[in-house]
C-alpha cells in the first residue's frame, strides 16, 4: 500500500469497486528486475495488466513485451515498442493471427508441437521460433496445467521440424508456475533446456535463447524472497548446466512486475449467518470472482485485506462476491480473520491486486460492470 494510492482514494472517492495502480511501484519493480538479471532481456507479460499507462512506462524504460494475441501486440506497439521487442508467446494461435502479427513485423513466436510450427512456417516464413517445454511447477501457488508445452524429448523433434521448414530454431522456453516461491525452481527446467541445446547441436542446429518465463512472485500474505535471490539462483543454474556457453536469456514477469503496485477498493454489501448457531459470518463484498478476483479459485491466491477496524478483535469469516452464482465464493475452506466490528458499508482494501484483476473482469456478468481502473 502506498501513500499515493491512499491519497488518491481519500481525495477522489471513486464510486464502486476499483483498482488503483501506482506507476512508481511498477518503475521500481522493473529496475529491480534489470539489476537482478542484468544480462537478461525483460519481456513484460501484457496479460497481467495491459493498462496503456503501464505499457508506456515500461516501453520507455526499455522493456520488451510478451503478447498472447494480436490485440496485445497492437497495445505494445501503441505504447512505443518496436516489433523486435515483441514476442508472440501464446502456443495456441490461429494461422491468420500469425499472419497478422507477421505483417506488423513480429518475428518471434512460441510453439509446442509440429502442427503449430507448420502454421508459423506458412504464415511467417523465416521467423524465429522457440519451443515451450513442460516442467515441474512444484512450489508455485498458482501451478500451471499441461495446457502449454511438450515433453523435453519431443521439443527436439519440434525444433528440427522448424529448421527443415525454413524457420530459425531459436530456443527453448518454460514456465515454473505462477507465484513461484522456490528460487531453485528454474534448475530442473534449465537442465532439460541444456540437454535440448546439446542434442540439436549434435544434429547441426545451434539454438541461441532460453526463455525463463515468468513465475516471479509478488507479496500477498506470505513473505517472499527478493528478486535478487531469484537472479542469483538462475545465474548459478545457467552456469551449472551451460558452462561457459551461456545462451541469450529472456524473462516474462507479469505478477512480479505489477502485482504489488495495485490495490482494489471494495465495500461490504452484507454480513450474515446461515443459522443462529453459526460461529462463522458470511461477508459479501461488491467484488468477487467475476469482478476481477478469479485467482481466488481453489483459494490459490490469498490477498491481504485491510479495513478501518484492523486494531479490533477478529473472528473467522467466509468471504464471497455479490453475484447470483454459487461459485462466487472467495475464501471458505480457509476462512479469513476479519474484525468483529466490520459493518455493512465499510470500505475494504484488497492489496497485491495489480496483476490479473482487470484482465479477468472483462464481461459485465449479472450486470456488474467490469472493474474500474485508475493508474496514477
Amino acid at each position: 500500500m502506498t501513500a499515493r494510492i491512499i491519497d488518491f482514494l481519500n481525495t477522489r472517492r471513486p464510486e464502486g469497486p476499483c483498482l488503483v495502480v501506482d506507476l512508481e511501484v511498477v518503475r521500481e519493480n522493473y529496475l529491480n528486475f534489470a539489476h537482478a538479471l542484468p544480462d537478461t532481456r525483460i519481456f513484460y507479460a501484457v496479460k497481467a495488466n495491459p493498462a496503456p499507462e503501464v505499457l508506456k512506462l515500461l516501453a520507455s524504460l526499455g522493456s520488451s513485451f510478451d503478447c498472447a494475441s494480436v490485440a496485445e501486440i497492437d497495445m505494445a506497439l501503441a505504447a512505443g515498442a518496436s516489433p523486435d521487442r515483441i514476442s508472440y508467446g501464446n502456443t495456441i494461435k490461429k494461422e491468420r493471427d500469425i499472419a497478422a502479427a507477421f505483417e506488423r513485423g513480429i518475428r518471434l513466436y512460441s510453439v509446442d508441437c509440429e502442427v503449430e510450427v507448420e502454421k508459423v512456417a506458412r504464415a511467417a516464413p523465416g521467423a524465429r521460433v522457440f519451443c515451450r517445454i513442460l516442467c515441474d511447477g512444484a512450489g508455485a501457488e498458482w501451478p500451471l496445467s499441461r495446457k502449454f508445452g511438450c515433453e523435453p524429448e519431443m521439443a527436439v523433434g519440434v525444433l528440427e521440424h522448424a529448421h527443415r521448414l525454413g524457420l530459425r530454431a531459436y530456443g527453448v522456453s518454460f514456465h515454473v508456475g505462477s507465484q513461484q516461491g522456490n528460487v531453485e525452481a528454474w534448475d530442473g527446467a534449465l537442465a532439460s533446456a541444456a540437454e535440448i541445446f546439446r542434442t540439436l547441436a549434435e544434429r547441426g542446429i545451434q539454438l541461441s535463447m532460453v526463455n525463463l518465463g515468468g513465475g516471479f512472485p509478488t507479496r500477498y500474505l506470505k513473505d517472499i524472497p527478493g528478486v535478487e535471490s531469484y537472479g542469483s539462483a538462475i545465474d548459478g543454474a545457467l552456469k551449472r548446466h551451460f558452462g561457459n556457453r551461456i545462451p541469450e536469456t529472456i524473462i516474462e514477469p507479469g505478477r512480479g512486475m505489477v502485482g504489488n503496485a495495485g490495490i482494489i477498493k471494495s465495500e461490504v454489501v452484507l454480513i450474515s449467518k446461515k443459522s443462529e448457531q453459526d460461529q462463522v459470518r458470511w461477508v459479501y463484498l461488491d467484488i468477487g470472482k467475476f469482478g476481477g478476483l478469479a485467482e481466488t479459485m481453489d483459494e490459490s491466491i490469498r490477498y491481504p485485506i485491510r479495513t478501518i477496524h484492523d486494531g479490533d478483535d477478529r473472528a473467522p469469516c467466509i468471504l464471497a462476491g455479490p453475484t447470483c452464482d454459487s461459485a462466487d465464493v472467495l475464501y471458505e475452506k480457509t476462512p479469513y480473520e476479519l474484525p468483529v466490528t466490520l459493518s455493512i458499508g465499510d470500505e475494504v482494501l484488497i492489496e497485491g491486486t495489480g496483476a490479473y484483476t482487470t484482465t479477468y473482469s472483462a464481461v459485465a456478468f449479472n450486470g456488474f460492470q467490469p472493474l474500474a481502473s485508475y493508474v496514477i
